[in-house]
């Protein structure tokens, strides 16, 4: 299969990443894959191979190492942008851990943009989240929100990305950039091939609530009932990750084509409803069939209240909205999680 122009995706072979592959692919661009595999499986690759029919090339290196890093530049010098998502991504494991998640966060970003940098590279996309708003003051969040002290290492290490990526940029370092603000991705692909596949114990609601439904785990622990919302458990805005790929696709094509208003621009990506944790259970209980045991438990340390994106500057300026509602989400997540543990 003839592709076009060659696009980094760091951190490729992870949930969203391999996801805007696929994504990339349809778009017609050449997508190379960059990962260490700490937070991915290998098999990742060949579902990707079984879903497009071609093998997409990967290079295994760590980011958070700069020769390792440059020799990657230096042998694919055709690349014309890149996406970052590259990162440790656990909020509760960032804040028992957090020189891990500085160290890997930060040093695979400084690496990549050095190279960027170094080999005139125009086009750079950020995997940001919506954690650098911290606890919000009032919502929905719009990119003009107060950027808070965040609630956890992790949501410290984007909010530092952020600022390191803006900064390149004022300087000239870096051409032009767009930071993608998501807040909850869930969900997989359509052909039930690909999903979030997560290492151990789930650390995000859908993949436990799937685990849970497919007698993996005896019972979901919903952290908190005690939070101002409607039934007193968390709200996030859940975003289905295939929407979310298009999002990175659209915004590649936004910088390749010079329809950027200004070289540093920030997007929210979300659907711009909040859920609460109930609420997906039920929306799971909805879609599956299944019964879903759960219990209350204590809060989580890092979590917010709640959260969910004003996603209109996303709509106005890139031209892109979520398509997919929360059931959309749970049902694609589950035959997904069924198609992995061969459940019929």
């Amino acid at each position: 299969m003839a592709l076009g122009k060659k696009v980094l995706v760091t951190g490729g072979a992870g949930y969203i990443g391999s996801h805007t592959v696929i994504a990339l692919v349809e778009a017609g661009f050449s997508p190379l894959i960059a990962d260490n595999f700490v937070n991915s499986e290998r098999k990742t690759l060949d579902r990707l191979e079984d879903i497009l029919g071609f093998s997409v090339p990967c290079v295994e290196v760590d980011l958070a190492n700069d020769q390792a890093t440059a020799a990657l530049f230096e042998a694919h010098a055709d690349i014309v942008a890149v996406i970052h998502f590259a990162a440790l991504k656990a909020v509760g494991e960032s804040v028992e851990n957090p020189i891990a998640y500085y160290r890997n966060n930060l040093f695979s970003l400084l690496n990549v943009l050095a190279n960027v940098q170094k080999n005139g590279i125009a086009s750079f996309i950020f995997s940001s989240s919506c954690t650098v708003y911290g606890e919000p003051d009032q919502l929905p969040l719009t990119e003009d929100s107060p950027i808070k002290e965040a609630a956890s290492p992790y949501g410290n290490t984007k909010q530092m990305g952020e600022e390191i990526i803006r900064d390149a940029v004022l300087a000239g370092s870096i051409q032009q950039a767009i930071s993608l603000r998501y807040f909850n991705p869930v969900g997989a692909h359509a052909s039930g091939k690909l999903g979030e596949l997560p290492i151990g114990v789930p650390n995000n609601l859908l993949p436990f609530i799937t685990q849970t439904g497919a007698g993996l785990r005896s019972e979901l622990q919903v952290f908190g009932k005690n939070y101002n919302t409607a039934d007193g458990t968390a709200v996030r805005d859940y975003i289905h990750v295939e929407d979310l790929a298009e999002a990175h696709v659209v915004s590649v094509k936004r910088l390749l084509e010079k329809r950027n208003s200004e070289n540093y621009e920030v997007f929210n990506l979300g659907t711009g409803e909040g859920h609460t944790v109930l609420e997906v259970i039920q929306s799971f209980e909805r879609t599956s069939g299944q019964k879903l045991p759960y219990r209350i438990t204590d809060r989580r340390p890092g979590d917010v209240s709640a959260t969910y994106a004003d996603t209109s500057k996303a709509k106005n300026i890139l031209g892109w909205t979520a398509s997919r509602n929360l059931d959309d989400m749970t049902r694609s997540a589950w035959i997904w999680e069924k198609h992995l543990r061969g459940i019929e």
